[in-house]
Formats: C-alpha cells, sequence, structure tokens
C-alpha cells in the first residue's frame, strides 16, 4: 500500500515537472544545436542608427560632469529619462558608462545583439546604433541567459529545478519498475557512460 501510494506521488510530481519543462526543453535542446553549429549558421545583422543633435541643456551638464574627471560616475536621471522618452533607450544592469573630455560612451549590451550610444560633448552630436542577429542569435543568448537580465535568469534556475525534479522522479518510477524491466539500468549506465567515455576520449581537458 505504501509502494503504490509513493508511485502515484512520483507519477504526479513526474507529469507535473514534465508539463512545466516541456516547451522549454525543447527550445533549450533546438538552441543546443544551434549554438554547437553556430559557426556554420549565416545571420543577417540588422543595423539601425540615429544621429541628432543633443539639446544645449543636456549637452553643458555633460560638459561640467566630464570635466570632474569621474569615469565611473553613473549618467543624471534627467539624460537616462531623455534617452528613454526620445528614443526609446533603457539602460539595464550591464550597461556601462564611459567618460572622456570630449564624449560620453554607453555600452547597451543586448541579446540576440549589440547596441551602443555616444554624447560627443565638442560639436553636441547624440549618436545611437543598434545591431540585430536574427532570431537564431536571440534563442541562443537565451539559452545562454547573456544579457537577459536578472528575471530571466531567475526563469533559468527555476526551469533547471523542474529539470532535475523530472530526472529524478523518472528514476524513482524506473528503479520501481527496475525488476520487471530488466534493460532498465543498462540503458541508464549506457546514458551515464557514452557521455563520460566522450570526455575521456575527445574532449581536451
Amino acid at each position: 500500500m505504501a509502494k503504490a501510494s509513493l508511485l502515484k506521488q512520483l507519477y504526479q510530481w513526474h507529469w507535473i515537472s514534465s508539463a512545466i519543462c516541456l516547451v522549454g526543453m525543447l527550445v533549450f535542446s533546438i538552441t543546443g544545436i544551434t549554438l554547437n553549429h553556430a559557426s556554420q549558421i549565416e545571420a543577417k545583422p540588422k543595423v539601425e542608427r540615429q544621429e541628432l543633435a543633443t539639446p544645449q541643456q543636456i549637452n553643458q551638464q555633460l560638459q561640467t560632469l566630464a570635466e570632474q574627471d569621474q569615469t565611473q560616475q553613473p549618467l543624471p536621471s534627467n539624460v537616462e529619462q531623455w534617452l528613454i522618452n526620445q528614443h526609446g533607450i533603457h539602460l539595464s544592469a550591464e550597461s556601462q558608462v564611459e567618460w572622456s573630455a570630449d564624449e560620453v560612451y554607453i555600452s547597451l549590451p543586448k541579446a540576440g545583439g549589440d547596441a551602443w550610444a555616444r554624447f560627443s560633448l565638442a560639436n553636441s552630436q547624440f549618436e545611437y546604433e543598434s545591431t540585430s542577429r536574427g532570431v537564431i542569435s536571440l534563442l541562443n543568448d537565451l539559452h545562454k541567459g547573456r544579457h537577459t537580465g536578472v528575471v530571466w535568469q531567475w526563469f533559468i534556475d527555476v526551469f533547471a529545478i523542474a529539470c532535475v525534479v523530472f530526472s529524478l522522479t523518472g528514476l524513482f518510477i524506473l528503479q520501481q519498475h527496475a525488476r520487471r524491466r530488466p534493460m532498465v539500468w543498462p540503458l541508464v549506465s549506457t546514458g551515464l557512460l557514452i557521455p563520460l567515455l566522450l570526455v575521456v576520449f575527445f574532449v581536451h581537458i
């Protein structure tokens, strides 16, 4: 009776975790292939570029800050708001602001591409360039958690935990049926030995 109850619980956790992981496992499996053949998949980057005059008030404010020689200082909040309102540019936790005497350069890394912005202080010009490398590049970066932000990284952690639950409950279910299915443990052992042997003999570590 206790064994039947345990098996029922295992099946319940197994199908719940499999339902949660289904789409994610398909996407991560496909992107695992695209990542493995990234150099063979051609991408056609799409580049968008803007160039316009910087408002005089903002340019003067940035010049004053640049003269203070504090290379690690953040952008003023009103400048960030101007970037959002006028150009839809949002700085992330990975964005870096580099100050010099004649310009303020902002790196804007993003999933599936790259972007940067620059305030040229000498001639009051603002430049912005955004490069998108296509859907496959975006999915590859989502797979790696590259430039995706904290929320997506949390999702990957939760997804990984659900996959662990799916795998362990599957293992315990196999254990319950192993007596009636003699090939269970040879197959499980094969799944362990094949990647282990490949690492030992073909991977340079």
